[in-house]
């Protein structure tokens, strides 16, 4: 999301077909895990279940309900801190993502840990499970906003949960689109138009995409999940908390004291399917 140019290699934002989104983002993850892990293994732990930057716990914030003796699914799980540390609680957990070099690293800390957990190379759009088999599904900013389709992503879910199933994701709130990327006062202008929903692309001196991310409004995201059939709960915009100052990406204190940088969906399929 950062300023966009026209000649590559550099940044746009355009079309991108499923096929290029799904190349680009698997390429992008496998080479950047290393990197990403470095900067922020730390902060999200070894097993511990982190919804945003802003630092909001599953353990304190409790969006999953009881999750002791649950079947969950944990999308676009990177390492996979969040799915250790649903298994601890007593879940029944597999963690998926389509990145290879993020599960070479959710393999590494479930030796670390000695807590093991089922993993999955998969893609978002097109889930590897019989229907019905979850009775939670969850992501923390993973698989939604790097799905060209993430409509679909959303019906794929709701096939796999069973009635009564929850689904709880976090992503960029979508008002961070109008903002460049920029933790410091130059993040603080609106320069891009919040109804712009081309994805934003990186692209090489080919001109192909080597990173995608898609932006989608607060209407787009609660039509997807009303389309496939869920009920919104609840929608969490979480406050920046007093005393924290760790800087990550576009997030900062700056600019989290004054308007969300994250938006959590918490969302339900029915009980009694009609």
């Amino acid at each position: 999301m950062e300023g966009y140019a026209d000649t590559g290699p550099g940044v746009t934002r355009r079309v991108v077909t499923a096929a290029e989104n799904r190349h680009a983002s698997r390429g992008w993850w496998d080479a950047d895990a290393d990197n990403y892990q470095a900067e922020h293994g730390g902060f999200l732990g070894e097993a511990d279940f982190v919804w945003c930057p802003e630092g909001l716990r599953e353990a304190d914030a409790k969006l999953l309900g009881d999750v002791a003796g649950r079947r969950v699914l944990e999308l676009g799980c990177g390492a996979a801190a969040s799915a250790r540390w649903l298994a601890g609680q007593g879940a029944h957990v597999v963690a998926m993502d389509l990145s290879a070099g993020m599960l070479r690293h959710a393999r590494d800390a479930a030796k670390a840990t000695g807590i093991e957990v089922p993993l999955v190379q998969a893609d978002a759009a097109a889930l590897p499970f019989a229907g019905a088999a979850f009775d939670i599904v969850c992501t923390a900013f993973g698989a939604v906003p790097f799905v060209e389709d993430s409509a679909l992503v959303m019906r794929e879910v709701h096939r796999v949960l069973k009635p009564g199933g929850r689904w709880v994701f976090s992503v960029t709130h979508p008002m961070r689109w109008i903002f460049l990327d920029d933790p410091t006062e130059g993040g603080l202008h609106a320069v891009h138009s919040y109804f712009d929903r081309r994805p934003y692309v990186e692209y090489d001196e080919t001109g192909a995409a080597t990173y995608v991310e898609h932006h989608r409004t607060m209407g787009d995201r609660l039509r997807e999940l009303v389309g496939a059939g869920f009920t919104l709960v609840d929608l969490i915009e979480p406050e920046w908390p007093e005393g924290h100052e760790q800087i990550w990406g576009q997030w900062s204190p700056l600019r989290g004291r004054l308007f969300p940088g994250t938006a959590v969906f918490v969302s339900e399929k029915a009980a009694v399917l009609r």
